[in-house]
């Protein structure tokens, strides 16, 4: 991905939580490109990926989490300017969701369901990541 621009930095999550069969998973909608999607957004300044990933999860849906696996990143075009996005597993330690201005819903699904309800291909491959990195007590 080549524009010449230096990239917008982001960071977010897979946001989980222990259920009956596994694992359950946070996808958010976001009515302003009415999408589904993963909790993430932009760094502040001086702020680390891993802060602004715990920071942003926490706007978004309304959740404490523990920094779980480093996911990686992806990066794609967001209005002709290249965006880079690391993610991390985040389990929730507290909180409860309130629709706020970003965000004005969220599921909670099983694994095969929030793949078929995100929007985008590189959401479902951050999932898939996580998947593959985590531990049953991650």
């Amino acid at each position: 991905m080549t524009s010449g621009q230096d990239p917008i930095e982001a960071a977010g999550g897979v946001l989980w939580r222990p259920a009956a069969r596994g694992r359950e998973f946070a996808v958010i909608h976001r009515p302003r490109y009415d999408d589904w999607t993963l909790a993430k957004g932009k760094l502040d300044p001086g702020e680390t990926h891993a802060q602004a990933a715990v920071r942003e999860v926490a706007e978004e849906t309304g959740y404490d989490v523990d920094l779980g696996p480093d996911l990686g990143e992806v990066t794609y075009l967001h209005n002709a300017r290249p965006k880079r996005v690391r993610y991390w597993g985040m389990r929730v330690t507290g909180g409860e969701f309130e629709v706020n201005s970003e965000v004005d819903d969220l599921r909670w699904l099983e694994l095969d369901r929030a793949r078929q309800v995100l929007t985008y291909d590189r959401d479902r491959e951050v999932l898939d990541r996580f998947v593959a990195a985590a531990q049953p007590e991650d």
